[in-house]
């Protein structure tokens, strides 16, 4: 049997190869380094302004030229200079743009000039590639376990950018370069300026105090064929033999996903490239959550667009930003103090789950197959990897109720949710929020929070969640109403909202016991 690479032979490793193509170092004689041109610039621009002449937005987009040249990438587009020098010259303050030349861009250059370093001792303790960045492309189920330091010089480089892109479309790998977010700004978009501004001040947070902790991020994917130690995408038929109860289910007319103070898998309703328009001008949940939690961006980098059995889980990523309002009325408003604990391995203790919705005609979502497609993805996105073997038995050996384990909420986390997929995407949000109960429930998560963002098509959830659980369903009685009533809709034998038929229509809204907060 051949022999593994020793870890610290760089040439030989496989995650190295596949992410070396999309990084801005070179990898020659087994060690990690910028071109000489490059490095030389980095120094420079490390020694502050009265050596790198860098002090304003002008300036640093011909610094950011001059280093993309030395990289044998084109010139920094007329365009994204514009917006630079927009942003630094004219829309930021004086002093918060004399800080930002005199300090944080020459730490920013210091960091980038460990990057190497840094890459080297994520290799060397990742092992032989269990948690080693690369490359996770489609149906390429793992983890990538990056120290935050590593993270922010990753994310400088977007923010100077010099990735390269050549591959990255033909590798179904989202944009990562902050290009286009400059670009944006040109259109006097007050939204985009509120964008930047989050990641200015998370830049100017990570200079002043290098965080110390860990983010991975995992593929987590249903295989579509029979596999010996795992759990398959299940069909039709085993969402209709599921006897698993369903899950506590709260419902919040107010409050936010992110602002969860139980620990719980927060949803990202995610674009099928993660992070979707964040960095470009995009401003709606998922991009809102990346520009607050800026480190959620370096998935961007490796992870390949997901496809219909695949979802994305992000442990770790700090918050650093507070903000309001939401598409063009988001604001950046100021500093945020992250105090989740951190777990054994160092991370903190925020879950995001990213799971993208169907983006089709609304007739089209009553349809079995993209019913069964989206219980599927959120149970993608909800079960716990290491907890396989158990959803095996319980497809297998579902039709019995006792079989289910009891559920406690300290060993297995909740889900945290809303209108997933309800928005541009046209989802029906009492269909999706069923979706997303059942496939919380089957995937043994203990509770589903669902914030409802005031939604008035959903002023009778509360409604239902309690007439479902006060008749002891399970999740195939759930499925088997919405194939029911979606076959009506689709044969149009009805065209009530899924409650209202649900719903006995003589029975009064007030002999329910509401559980909202």
């Amino acid at each position: 049997m051949e022999e593994e690479p020793p870890a610290s032979d760089l040439a030989a490793r496989g995650d190295l190869r596949s992410a070396l193509p999309f990084l801005p170092v070179v990898l020659r004689g087994g060690a990690l380094f910028w071109p000489p041109a490059a490095q030389e610039s980095l120094r420079a621009l490390a020694l502050g302004p009265d050596v790198s002449r860098v002090a304003s937005g002008d300036v640093l987009a011909d610094a950011l030229t001059d280093l993309r040249l030395a990289l044998a990438l084109p010139a920094l587009p007329q365009r994204v200079a514009d917006g630079l020098a927009l942003f630094f010259d004219d829309l930021l303050s004086r002093a918060q743009a004399r800080g930002w030349f005199a300090e944080v861009v020459p730490n920013l250059a210091r960091l980038l000039l460990r990057l190497p370093t840094l890459l080297e001792d994520h290799y060397a303790k990742a092992g032989h590639g269990a948690s080693g960045l690369r490359v996770l492309a489609s149906q390429d189920a793992g983890l990538v376990l990056l120290s935050q330091e590593l993270v922010a010089a990753l994310l400088t480089c977007a923010l100077f950018c010099l990735f390269p892109t050549a591959g990255r479309a033909q590798a179904c790998l989202p944009t990562i370069n902050f290009d286009g977010l400059f670009t944006a700004l040109i259109h006097r978009s007050q939204s985009q300026e509120q964008k930047v501004r989050c990641l200015v001040h998370y830049f100017e947070r990570v200079t002043d105090s290098t965080p110390t902790g860990f983010v991975s991020f995992e593929r987590k994917v249903l295989p579509r064929q029979p596999v010996s130690d795992g759990i398959t995408y299940p069909d039709i038929h085993a969402w209709s033999a599921s006897s698993a109860p369903l899950c506590q289910f709260r419902v919040f007319s107010s409050g936010f996903i992110e602002d969860e103070e139980q620990e719980a898998l927060q949803v990202d309703f995610a674009n099928k490239y993660l992070g979707g328009g964040a960095l470009s001008r995009g401003c709606v949940q998922e991009e809102i959550r990346f520009m607050i939690n800026p480190e959620l961006i370096l998935g961007m980098l490796f992870m390949a667009s997901m496809e219909d059995n695949e979802a994305i889980e992000i442990f770790g990523a700090e918050r650093f930003s507070q903000y309001m309002g939401y598409g063009s009325s988001f604001r950046f408003v100021g500093d945020y103090l992250d105090t989740k604990p951190f777990d054994s391995v160092g991370r903190r203790r925020t879950r995001i789950v990213a799971i993208d919705a169907l983006d089709c005609p609304a007739r089209l979502h009553y349809e079995s197959d993209c019913l069964l497609r989206e219980v599927n993805k959120a149970f993608c996105g909800f079960f716990d990897q290491s907890k396989c073997q158990l959803y095996v038995k319980l497809f297998q050996d579902s039709h019995n109720k006792d079989n289910f384990p009891s559920i406690n909420s300290n060993e297995y986390i909740g889900v945290s949710t809303g209108n997933w997929g309800c928005g541009a995407f046209g989802g029906n949000p009492e269909i999706k929020s069923m979706i997303q109960w059942i496939a919380a429930s089957q995937a043994l998560r203990p509770f589903v929070n669902y914030y409802t963002f005031e939604d008035a098509s959903l002023e009778r959830l509360e409604e239902v969640i309690q007439w479902i659980l006060r008749h002891g369903w399970t999740v195939s009685e759930l499925w088997h109403m919405l194939i029911e009533y979606s076959s009506q809709r689709l044969r149009g034998e009805t065209y009530k909202g899924f409650f209202a038929w649900l719903l006995p229509s003589n029975r009064p809204n007030n002999e329910v016991h509401y559980m909202s907060e």
